[in-house]
């Protein structure tokens, strides 16, 4: 798969939680974090090996499981991943 004009593929991220059970309900409250995987060519935010964080409700599913994809007007952050905070410098 190749993502076209201003489409990002992206790998989410494992949710690392104590709990056993979780509630997809709450899950769509928190933003979402991945790993870029492809860009189109329109995309100029981010590049491929970026950790970003995008709006949950703008991620469509894809064949593979893990994998979605979203526009770029739907990131929100590109995350600092030596300090795993936003780069606000």
């Amino acid at each position: 798969m190749k993502p076209v004009g201003d489409k990002i593929f992206i790998r989410l991220a494992e949710e690392k939680s104590p709990l056993i059970l979780t509630v997809p309900a709450l899950k769509k409250n928190k933003a979402n974090q991945g790993v870029v995987l492809a860009v189109g060519e329109l995309v100029h935010a981010v590049k491929k090996g970026d950790t970003v964080m995008f709006h949950p409700f703008d991620e469509l599913e894809t064949p593979k499981e893990g994998i979605v994809v979203i526009r770029e007007k739907s990131l929100l952050a590109i995350l600092n991943e030596r300090e795993g905070f936003l780069d606000c410098e």
